[in-house]
Order: C-alpha cells, then structure tokens, then sequence
C-alpha cells in the first residue's frame, strides 16, 4: 500500500507553530481540550499516518484540570464522548492510515466514596468517583463490569470504524486485585481500528521469522509489564514497547504519529526515536511539560551518540 504523507512545509507552518506550545522540524505539541485541538489540525490540512493513544480509562484517575475526560456521569456519555474525538481524529487520519486504542474496563461498586484506611486503596481511590454513585438498574448495578472497551468498539463500528483486531494486552506484573468473589484483572485491550478494507503495514519491523526466511505478522495477544509508579509526574503511563507493534507497523518513512492524549510523551518519544514526526495534544500544561522534555532527552541521547561516533 503506496503510504500518503504530508510534506515538511505543511508540518512546518509558521501559523501552525505560533499556536504550538512546542514545536520543532520533528514535532508538534499542543495544549488545548483535544477536540479544539483536532479541529485545528484539520483547518491548517494536516493529515496524520498513525494514531496511537491511551485516552483517561473511565473513573481511574481525576488529572484535576477542567474539561477532563474520564469523569462522566454515565459511562455511555463518556463512550459517546470518544466516538466524538476519535470521528474529529477520522478527519485527520490519512485514508491508509491507522488508529489504535489502549483501553481498559472497570466496575460499577455503588458503595459511596472510598473511606478505608488501608493505603494501597487510599491511592487507587479518590474522592467520589462516577462508578461509586448509585447507578441505574441496568449498566451501572454494584459488581458490574461495565465492558467499556466492547462498547466502544462496537460505537465506533457504528460510526463506520473497521475493526482490525482487539488486540490483548497481558500483564504479568498487575496491581492486585483486593477482591475475594472474582478473578483478578490482567489485561488491557489495544484495538487496531481503519477507515478502510486496504491501508499500510509493514509487518517485517515486527515479525516472526520463520524456519524458512519468511515473516509472520506479530501475535494478537501481547505480554508486557506495566510501567510502575509515578516517574515524571505522571501515574499512568504507556510503556514504550506497547507501543511499538501500532507504530512501527503502520507508520511510513517520515510519517506522522498523532498522540490525542499524550500524557508524558512516550508515543511521541517513541516515533522520535525511529526517525518519525510526531503531534501531541493535552490538555494539561504539566503533561505537555513532561512531553517536550521526553522529546527533549531523545534529542540530546542522539547527539551524543553521533559525537561518540
């Protein structure tokens, strides 16, 4: 598939980069709520090659900034509210292009705000949190698993999304479940979504060699350890290598990778690193902050390595 990539003048739009917290020949990050942000990147005709990201999982973290995702009401209003971004993404995402989601599930507990004393819940909990409400009788009913990654998967079939793979994500090393009446979590989903039947990727970066010379496409189920503690601000992390299958594969020479909830960076260090351009969008300055400097330190490893050359 002959990939479609935008040129460096385009990328490198003064008026783009005025509006840019950061911005460099490889780079573009932005603080801005994230559907301003898409809509932006549409008005000035960039396009992007892959999109990788973790978006807030619902009721997990407050990241204590106004306009934040994660914290609905419902969570049919916060599935409703990822189809709007990911239809704003569809906008920007060239035509072979990619679009993959880490997202994760949680139950509805209905038990009120967290008061335990015990402090691996202290700091797993906070405040009175959208799944801690009463509920409706019918999604949300105390030890409901609410299925938020099917149900956004099936939404986004509905706006038109091609379902590639849902794909697994095992951990080996997850926090521990305090729970005695069920099996303990483990896993997350990375969902592989196109906008259409043909699109690049390049299964030889990441590839199973074979007795016989040839490459098989990497597994659907991947076994990775999470990223522990709150390095850099930030207390829930992408580990680089679960994003290395979505980026290596589908992101061209000199392509773009697009992070709508960047986080500290790692998507977007990752890309760096392999010779990619790349855009990051948050909503909270701290965030941006940790992106530019991950992108920073990427810059300088690389320079002394050319020097010790």
């Amino acid at each position: 598939m002959h990939p479609q990539v935008i040129s460096e003048a385009i990328f490198s739009s003064t008026k783009l980069r005025d509006l840019a917290y950061y911005a460099d020949d490889t780079t573009l990050i932005f603080k801005m709520e994230v559907r301003e942000a898409l809509k932006l990147l549409e008005e000035h005709q960039i396009f992007v090659n892959c999109i990788v990201t973790s978006p807030p999982f619902y009721g997990q973290r407050d990241y204590e900034v106004e306009g934040q995702i994660g914290l609905e009401a419902h969570p049919s209003i916060f599935i409703d509210t990822l189809s709007d971004v990911f239809g704003l993404c569809r906008s920007i995402l060239a035509d072979n292009g990619s679009l993959w989601v880490n997202i994760g599930d949680t139950y509805w507990s209905g038990k009120g705000q967290h008061r335990s004393g015990e402090s691996k819940q202290g700091a797993r909990r906070f405040g009175l949190r959208p799944q801690d409400k009463k509920g409706d009788g019918k999604w949300c009913v105390p030890k409901q698993l609410l299925l938020i990654p099917h149900r956004l998967a099936i939404a986004m079939q509905d706006d038109g999304w091609l379902v590639r793979n849902d794909n697994v994500w095992r951990k080996p090393n997850p926090i521990p479940d305090q729970v005695r009446d069920r099996c303990s979590m483990s896993h997350e989903y990375v969902f592989h979504f196109v906008k259409e039947r043909w699109y690049y990727f390049d299964k030889n970066p990441v590839g199973r060699p074979t007795d016989t010379g040839s490459i098989l496409p990497p597994l659907d189920t991947w076994e990775l350890p999470t990223v522990r503690g709150k390095r850099k601000g930030h207390s829930a992390r992408f580990s680089e290598e679960l994003v290395r299958i979505p980026i290596l594969t589908t992101t061209p020479p000199r392509g773009i990778v697009l992070d709508p909830f960047a986080g500290s960076g790692t998507s977007l260090a990752f890309a760096r690193k392999h010779g990619f351009r790349c855009i990051g969008i948050d909503l909270k300055e701290e965030f941006c902050e940790l992106t530019k400097n991950s992108l920073l330190e990427v810059v300088q490893q690389e320079e002394e390595e050319n020097q010790s050359e």
